[in-house]
């Protein structure tokens, strides 16, 4: 028994009998003290009438929700770690449970041992309690994905909300950094005050000083007056550098000294500038490789750096591709007035095997094709896009070279060809459900459909 759990009491709370089932099987293994609800109101009673370690609540139940139940506990129990639990997950979600005061936020279905994990750390002596402002939050821009890499997303950004940290956006072009970026914004204490963004490869490279600082009438030929750089536009706000990876390495050293100082001069001008501004940058790009080959500073990589968040490419989420091909249906229809195009089964399911190199943007774009030149109101599979119907000679193409693999080593004689390409299969599966989860084993786990268990086993193999 962890000494950590010892004598430790849980209140779980949620209207679902199997769920309580499962974790009350869960949690008394680990040798806690576990107290059930199926409701809201009923948790309250027991919270008054006695004192438990942690509690772990759903948030959609009949009468008080779970969120009520949060709030109360912050007011009454501010000590008392909460721990979140939805079927419903999204960046609204996540983001309102952090800022409420919740310890963690847990999108059903879960795996036990990321409920251990969680737990544990739940129960964890603190050293120090954190108060979390309280706010109402409004999402104006749409993350749409149920994937476990995008739960981890909402998950980040929920804990920066009441952080002024910088942000590092890392992910291949389209899969949608700067509404990343936005969503960081407006989940932070910043929300109220500018939010300016500026791509790096779409400002001639003579020209990014100008705009990141300002210039003075003058200063230079066609300065024909005063013009206020992207520092002082987003004053108390949130700066946004798109593609930082292309700055050039004057201008970083520049950009480091304003992190560092909080100060700036603009083009032709002796009087420094004073600004408070939250920088969120994003990049497609490695930036470790461009400081290696002396293209970035590396003093300026760590100071954004501080915490970097990967998005996904699509075709690592393929399921979430239903979703968003309905979000932008349903957007393009309410913008030329028309009724929402319908998507077959099969046209989805070719479209889930698509690699979609342009991403979530790629998406959106074939989208507004079909909207336009679709046959009807009802997508089949004949009716997508040329490359989206190339789709099934690519898979030909490996499995012909795959099928002649086998034929070489069935002609040397080789007897185990089963059992070493079912293990090769297995450890390259693994590897790249590793790479894509940052070694999270219990995401990778998820994206192979196996426990947590079951994936140290095979890597042991």
């Amino acid at each position: 028994m962890n000494e950590i759990f010892n004598q430790k009491k849980v209140l779980l709370v949620d209207d679902d009998d199997s769920i309580r089932w499962v974790l009350n099987e869960t949690l008394t293994d680990l040798g806690l003290h576990v107290t059930q609800a199926s409701n809201a109101d009923d948790a309250l009673k027991f919270l008054q009438s006695s004192q438990f370690d942690l509690l772990i609540s759903d948030v959609r139940m009949p009468g008080t929700s779970g969120i009520q139940l949060l709030e109360h506990c912050k007011q009454y129990f501010p000590k008392l770690p909460v721990i979140i639990m939805t079927a419903h997950s999204d960046l609204d979600s996540a983001v309102t449970a952090y800022t409420k005061g919740a310890f963690e936020y847990l999108p059903k279905p879960f795996e036990l041992d990321e409920v251990n994990e969680i737990v544990e750390r739940a129960l964890m002596p603190k050293k120090q309690e954190q108060k979390t402002e309280q706010k109402t939050i409004k999402n104006k821009f749409s993350i749409i994905g149920e994937a476990p890499a995008m739960q981890n997303l909402y998950r980040a950004i929920g804990r920066l909300s009441t952080s002024h940290v910088s942000v590092l956006i890392k992910g291949e072009s389209g899969t949608g950094k700067e509404l990343v970026a936005h969503a960081l914004h407006q989940h932070s204490p910043r929300s109220n005050k500018p939010f300016i963004a500026l791509n790096m490869a779409a400002i001639p490279k003579d020209l990014i000083e100008s705009e990141l600082f300002g210039h003075e009438k003058g200063s230079f030929t066609g300065a024909f007056a005063r013009y206020l750089g992207r520092f002082e536009q987003a004053d108390q706000g949130t700066l946004f550098l798109d593609e930082i990876g292309d700055m050039p390495l004057e201008t970083q050293t520049r950009l480091l000294r304003v992190l560092s100082e909080g100060t700036f001069y603009r083009l032709g001008s002796n009087q420094p500038i004073s600004v408070n501004v939250r920088i969120i940058a994003a990049t497609h790009q490695n930036l470790l490789d461009k400081v290696n080959n002396g293209e970035f500073r590396d003093d300026l990589y760590h100071r954004l750096n501080v915490i970097p968040l990967e998005l996904p490419p699509l075709r690592e989420r393929a399921d979430d591709i239903p979703l968003l091909a309905h979000f932008f249906l349903s957007k393009i229809s309410e913008e030329i007035d028309e009724a929402i195009i319908q998507i077959s089964d099969g046209a989805i399911q070719q479209m889930k095997k698509f690699d979609w190199p342009g991403n979530v943007r790629q998406l959106e774009n074939t989208c507004r094709w079909l909207s336009v030149m679709a046959n009807s109101q009802y997508i089949t599979p004949a009716d997508l896009p040329q490359e989206l119907s190339n789709i099934k000679m690519k898979e030909q193409q490996w499995q012909k070279s795959l099928t002649n693999q086998l034929k070489n080593r069935f002609s040397d004689g080789d007897k185990n060809i089963l059992i070493s390409i079912q293990h090769e299969i297995e450890q390259l599966l693994i590897q790249v459900a590793l790479e894509i989860s940052a070694g999270k084993k219990a995401e990778a786990a998820s994206y192979l459909g196996w426990g947590r268990n079951t994936l140290t086993r095979k890597q042991k193999i």
